[in-house]
């Protein structure tokens, strides 16, 4: 039987009146787990994975020339509007990618630590991730990774990760399933207030951390009991074409030119191949990557490029990065039940939001040693550094 709000409808010979339901009566959909993938042109694929299972898919709403930095925030922005319209489960958000954007789930949880339950990479390597100089293993301290590798130098990387506290399960893609990813993925929940927390950025953009916010960031503020948690990257040797890009994960032969600035003045043209190095021929991007990371010193070279049928030799050099210092801000805290405090150790944080629940109170609020109120209430507090005196107000 088919029935509209106000209208008759007819059952078993019977004429009955309809009374339209009220907002308030009817039942709003349960929030649904999430999996947010960081590539828009993966999302038929995740929703396909994921349509039995029930869950909604999400993907960045900008493309992917519009920089890595730009699809994080995108895709948090997107999550946050899902969890507030209430069709998202805030306690089940996840985080995906494959392929050349398996080193982007690295990435964005290093810059969003405190959105995910926990994150999958299929395939690609997470080495992109560790060379961007920004992956700072406290960031990873409740947000466990899945990463289905695909060769190649995977486990080393891997226990690279491991090695830096970064919580990483390492599986070869032989015999591996997409059913156990999403088990595996869907064994995990997100706490929204952690009794310990501990996160590092370079950027007042991306300086969320659970209950804390970072909003002010002061290199003067210096406290060297907090170090840096970054994860050292390789210094790979590259050739001085230009700022070329490939997928690390692109069939051969040879390296697919798959991106050039803007502007570009260089040799290469989008959609040729280096196949050589040296006379030395070059199978795939993977083994490129390998054999640029075992040159430890600059020097002239020549490579071949494969444009359509043409091949051409072009003379260039293997050059080595420079590291650049940065100066990152970390944050420190602690809830001890037992002795009724939340503790906060910061370095180079001028000021920042913290919000304490309800079971929290009553509690003392200390940040870097300091006593500063006796909170008998949850809420928002503002602490702010002013003339190396620390202060707390209710958040504006």
């Amino acid at each position: 039987m088919r029935s509209w709000p106000g209208r008759f409808a007819i059952a078993c010979g019977t004429i009955s009146l309809l009374v339209p339901r009220t907002a308030a009566a009817q039942a709003a959909p349960a929030p649904r787990p999430v999996l947010a993938a960081l590539n828009a042109g993966d999302l038929a694929q995740w929703q396909s994975w994921t349509e039995a299972l029930g869950w909604q898919v999400l993907a960045p709403s900008v493309a992917a020339e519009a920089g890595i930095d730009a699809r994080v925030q995108a895709l948090e922005k997107q999550v946050s509007a899902a969890v507030q319209n209430g069709s998202a489960d805030p306690a089940r958000i996840y985080l995906g990618g494959r392929g050349g954007d398996s080193a982007a789930v690295f990435y964005a949880i290093s810059r969003v630590p405190d959105l995910w339950a926990a994150a999958v990479a299929l395939g690609g390597s997470a080495q992109p991730a560790i060379d961007s100089d920004r992956l700072y293993a406290a960031n990873f301290a409740h947000v466990p990774v899945l990463w289905i590798g695909s060769g190649g130098n995977d486990e080393t990387v891997a226990e690279q990760l491991r090695s830096a506290g970064i919580p990483l399960e390492w599986r070869s893609s032989a015999g591996a399933n997409i059913s156990e990813v999403l088990e595996w993925l869907g064994n995990h929940t997100r706490e929204p207030y952690p009794a310990a927390i501990d996160c590092e950025t370079n950027s007042p953009a991306f300086a969320g951390c659970y209950w804390i916010r970072m909003t002010r960031l002061d290199p003067a503020e210096r406290n060297d009991v907090l170090p840096s948690t970054r994860v050292a990257a390789s210094l790979r040797a590259s050739l001085d074409l230009g700022g070329f890009g490939y997928k690390p994960d692109s069939t051969g032969p040879g390296v697919l030119i798959g991106f050039l600035p803007e502007k570009y003045s260089g040799p290469l043209k989008m959609g040729d191949r280096i196949v050589a190095l040296d006379g030395r021929d070059i199978p795939d991007a993977r083994r490129y990557a390998d054999l640029m990371a075992q040159i430890s010193e600059e020097r002239p070279a020549a490579v071949v490029v494969q444009r359509g049928k043409e091949r051409i030799r072009i003379e260039t050099r293997i050059v080595l990065p420079r590291r650049v210092p940065v100066t990152t801000a970390r944050v420190q805290a602690h809830y001890l039940p037992a002795e009724k405090q939340v503790q906060i150790i910061s370095r180079t944080v001028a000021a920042m939001r913290v919000t304490i629940p309800p079971q929290w109170v009553p509690s003392v609020l200390n940040w870097n040693g300091v006593p500063l109120e006796q909170m008998e209430e949850p809420g928002c507090r503002l602490l702010t550094m002013d003339r190396e005196l620390e202060k707390v107000a209710p958040c504006p």
